[in-house]
Protein backbone atom coordinates (compact mmCIF):
# COMPACT_ATOMS: atom_id res chain seq x y z
CA UNK A 1 0.00 0.00 0.00
CA UNK A 2 1.46 3.50 -1.03
CA UNK A 3 0.18 6.72 0.92
CA UNK A 4 -0.30 9.59 -1.52
CA UNK A 5 1.11 12.85 -0.61
CA UNK A 6 -1.04 16.06 -1.27
CA UNK A 7 0.47 18.31 -3.68
CA UNK A 8 1.07 20.73 -0.97
CA UNK A 9 3.04 18.02 1.45
CA UNK A 10 4.65 16.68 -1.83
CA UNK A 11 6.03 20.90 -2.05
CA UNK A 12 7.13 20.73 1.46
CA UNK A 13 9.59 17.53 0.50
CA UNK A 14 10.99 19.31 -2.29
CA UNK A 15 11.41 22.43 -0.26
CA UNK A 16 13.41 20.58 2.67
CA UNK A 17 15.39 18.72 0.68
CA UNK A 18 17.03 21.72 -1.45
CA UNK A 19 17.16 24.17 1.46
CA UNK A 20 17.56 21.79 4.46
CA UNK A 21 17.76 22.69 7.29
CA UNK A 22 14.98 25.13 7.16
CA UNK A 23 12.39 26.34 9.36
CA UNK A 24 8.23 25.86 9.51
CA UNK A 25 8.22 29.47 9.23
CA UNK A 26 10.61 29.67 6.05
CA UNK A 27 8.55 26.94 4.43
CA UNK A 28 5.44 28.61 5.07
CA UNK A 29 6.84 31.97 3.73
CA UNK A 30 7.73 30.02 0.32
CA UNK A 31 4.47 28.59 -0.12
CA UNK A 32 2.96 32.10 0.53
CA UNK A 33 0.94 30.16 3.77
CA UNK A 34 0.83 30.76 7.51
CA UNK A 35 2.77 28.57 9.78
CA UNK A 36 -0.42 27.05 11.34
CA UNK A 37 -1.84 26.48 8.20
CA UNK A 38 0.95 23.51 7.24
CA UNK A 39 1.14 22.17 11.25
CA UNK A 40 -0.67 19.32 10.33
CA UNK A 41 1.12 18.25 7.02
CA UNK A 42 4.67 19.09 8.68
CA UNK A 43 3.35 16.41 11.77
CA UNK A 44 2.51 13.63 9.31
CA UNK A 45 5.52 14.31 6.95
CA UNK A 46 7.50 13.51 10.08
CA UNK A 47 5.64 10.50 11.07
CA UNK A 48 5.88 8.97 7.79
CA UNK A 49 9.32 10.01 7.58
CA UNK A 50 9.55 11.96 5.12
CA UNK A 51 11.07 14.80 7.07
CA UNK A 52 12.70 15.08 10.30
CA UNK A 53 12.48 17.65 12.82
CA UNK A 54 14.57 18.69 14.90
CA UNK A 55 14.36 21.45 17.97
CA UNK A 56 15.94 24.85 17.22
CA UNK A 57 17.59 23.42 13.95
CA UNK A 58 14.48 23.06 11.81
CA UNK A 59 13.25 20.17 9.09
CA UNK A 60 15.47 18.46 7.05
CA UNK A 61 15.00 15.05 4.85
CA UNK A 62 13.89 12.16 6.82
CA UNK A 63 16.17 9.20 7.32
CA UNK A 64 13.91 7.04 9.86
CA UNK A 65 12.69 5.58 7.12
CA UNK A 66 13.35 5.18 3.63
CA UNK A 67 10.02 4.53 1.30
CA UNK A 68 11.35 0.95 0.82
CA UNK A 69 12.36 0.30 4.03
CA UNK A 70 10.72 -2.94 5.94
CA UNK A 71 9.27 -0.38 9.01
CA UNK A 72 7.68 2.30 6.34
CA UNK A 73 6.09 -0.84 4.93
CA UNK A 74 5.01 -2.13 8.06
CA UNK A 75 3.35 1.41 8.88
CA UNK A 76 1.40 1.67 5.82
CA UNK A 77 0.12 -1.68 5.87
CA UNK A 78 -1.11 -1.51 9.70
CA UNK A 79 -4.91 -1.27 10.14
CA UNK A 80 -7.12 0.73 13.04
CA UNK A 81 -8.22 -3.01 14.28
CA UNK A 82 -4.62 -4.23 13.98
CA UNK A 83 -3.91 -1.50 17.42
CA UNK A 84 -7.19 0.03 18.87
CA UNK A 85 -7.22 -1.10 22.49
CA UNK A 86 -10.70 -1.19 24.31
CA UNK A 87 -12.97 1.48 24.46
CA UNK A 88 -13.70 3.61 28.04
CA UNK A 89 -17.57 4.15 27.81
CA UNK A 90 -20.40 5.99 29.84
CA UNK A 91 -23.99 5.94 29.38
CA UNK A 92 -25.49 9.62 28.34
CA UNK A 93 -27.83 9.65 30.99
CA UNK A 94 -24.69 9.12 33.49
CA UNK A 95 -23.96 12.19 35.88
CA UNK A 96 -20.75 14.47 34.89
CA UNK A 97 -19.94 13.22 38.65
CA UNK A 98 -19.85 9.69 37.31
CA UNK A 99 -17.83 10.46 34.64
CA UNK A 100 -14.78 12.49 36.27
CA UNK A 101 -14.48 9.52 38.07
CA UNK A 102 -14.50 7.23 35.03
CA UNK A 103 -11.66 9.44 33.33
CA UNK A 104 -9.62 8.90 36.63
CA UNK A 105 -9.98 5.34 37.41
CA UNK A 106 -9.71 4.53 33.67
CA UNK A 107 -6.66 6.91 33.66
CA UNK A 108 -7.60 8.30 30.25
CA UNK A 109 -8.16 11.58 28.94
CA UNK A 110 -12.03 11.03 27.60
CA UNK A 111 -14.94 9.23 27.27
CA UNK A 112 -16.88 7.53 24.76
CA UNK A 113 -20.59 8.20 25.19
CA UNK A 114 -23.41 5.70 23.97
CA UNK A 115 -27.34 5.61 24.60
CA UNK A 116 -29.52 2.75 25.50
CA UNK A 117 -28.76 0.92 22.50
CA UNK A 118 -24.96 0.89 22.97
CA UNK A 119 -25.20 3.31 19.89
CA UNK A 120 -22.15 6.34 19.57
CA UNK A 121 -23.81 9.91 20.62
CA UNK A 122 -20.99 11.65 21.69
CA UNK A 123 -17.27 12.11 23.37
CA UNK A 124 -16.56 14.01 26.26
CA UNK A 125 -13.05 15.08 27.11
CA UNK A 126 -11.35 16.34 30.50
CA UNK A 127 -11.27 19.79 29.10
CA UNK A 128 -14.67 19.79 28.44
CA UNK A 129 -15.42 18.57 31.83
CA UNK A 130 -13.18 20.96 33.22
CA UNK A 131 -14.95 24.04 31.72
CA UNK A 132 -18.66 22.71 32.49
CA UNK A 133 -17.93 22.76 36.23
CA UNK A 134 -15.92 25.83 36.93
CA UNK A 135 -17.93 28.17 38.96
CA UNK A 136 -21.02 25.60 38.43
CA UNK A 137 -21.99 24.06 41.63
CA UNK A 138 -24.49 22.00 40.11
CA UNK A 139 -22.42 20.41 37.81
CA UNK A 140 -21.43 16.94 39.23
CA UNK A 141 -25.23 15.77 39.28
CA UNK A 142 -26.08 16.65 35.47
CA UNK A 143 -26.01 14.42 32.82
CA UNK A 144 -22.80 14.25 30.60
CA UNK A 145 -25.25 14.74 27.26
CA UNK A 146 -24.97 18.18 28.00
CA UNK A 147 -21.50 18.63 28.15
CA UNK A 148 -20.46 16.23 25.32
CA UNK A 149 -19.54 16.59 21.45
CA UNK A 150 -22.48 15.06 20.02
CA UNK A 151 -22.46 12.62 17.00
CA UNK A 152 -22.58 13.63 14.02
CA UNK A 153 -20.05 15.70 14.89
CA UNK A 154 -17.82 13.17 16.67
CA UNK A 155 -14.52 12.44 14.73
CA UNK A 156 -14.60 8.78 14.32
CA UNK A 157 -12.49 5.68 12.46
CA UNK A 158 -13.45 2.52 12.01
CA UNK A 159 -11.28 -0.86 11.88
CA UNK A 160 -10.38 -0.95 8.22
CA UNK A 161 -8.85 2.16 8.28
CA UNK A 162 -5.37 2.80 7.93
CA UNK A 163 -3.23 3.56 11.28
CA UNK A 164 -2.09 6.28 9.10
CA UNK A 165 -5.80 7.58 8.15
CA UNK A 166 -6.33 7.75 11.72
CA UNK A 167 -3.23 10.05 12.36
CA UNK A 168 -4.32 12.23 10.05
CA UNK A 169 -7.52 12.60 11.46
CA UNK A 170 -6.30 13.29 14.56
CA UNK A 171 -3.60 15.72 13.68
CA UNK A 172 -6.28 17.22 11.98
CA UNK A 173 -8.68 18.32 14.11
CA UNK A 174 -6.25 18.57 16.94
CA UNK A 175 -7.71 15.33 19.22
CA UNK A 176 -6.34 13.27 21.78
CA UNK A 177 -8.34 9.64 20.64
CA UNK A 178 -10.87 8.54 17.97
CA UNK A 179 -13.48 5.99 18.45
CA UNK A 180 -13.88 3.42 16.81
CA UNK A 181 -16.93 2.21 15.32
CA UNK A 182 -18.60 -0.12 12.58
CA UNK A 183 -21.90 0.59 11.40
CA UNK A 184 -24.90 -0.79 13.89
CA UNK A 185 -27.97 -2.84 13.24
CA UNK A 186 -30.08 -0.66 15.18
CA UNK A 187 -32.65 1.78 13.30
CA UNK A 188 -31.19 4.84 11.94
CA UNK A 189 -31.73 8.22 13.67
CA UNK A 190 -33.36 10.57 11.79
CA UNK A 191 -31.88 9.21 8.32
CA UNK A 192 -28.50 9.54 10.12
CA UNK A 193 -26.08 5.92 10.28
CA UNK A 194 -26.13 4.92 13.59
CA UNK A 195 -22.25 3.12 15.27
CA UNK A 196 -21.69 0.84 17.67
CA UNK A 197 -18.53 1.53 19.63
CA UNK A 198 -15.73 -1.54 19.57
CA UNK A 199 -12.51 0.30 20.62
CA UNK A 200 -10.80 3.22 20.23
CA UNK A 201 -7.53 4.69 19.01
CA UNK A 202 -5.00 7.30 21.10
CA UNK A 203 -1.87 9.61 20.58
CA UNK A 204 0.07 7.06 23.02
CA UNK A 205 -1.04 3.74 20.48
CA UNK A 206 0.25 5.60 17.91
CA UNK A 207 4.17 7.36 19.82
CA UNK A 208 3.83 3.07 21.06
CA UNK A 209 3.56 1.95 17.54
CA UNK A 210 6.75 4.18 16.45
CA UNK A 211 8.66 3.50 19.11
CA UNK A 212 8.43 -0.18 18.08
CA UNK A 213 9.09 0.39 14.67
CA UNK A 214 12.34 2.71 15.16
CA UNK A 215 13.83 0.08 17.97
CA UNK A 216 12.99 -2.74 15.71
CA UNK A 217 16.41 -4.58 14.78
Amino acid sequence: MTIELTARQLQIVELVKQHAPITGEQIAEMLGLSRPTLRSDLALLVMLGYVDAKPKVGYSPGSAMSSGSQASRRLQSLKVKDVQSMPVIVRENASVHDAVVSLFMENVGSLIVVDEESCLTGVISRKDLLKFTLGNTAAASMPVSMVMTREPNVVHVNPEDTVIDAARKMIHHQVDSLPVVIRSKADTAQGRTRWDVVGRVTKTIMTQILLELATEP
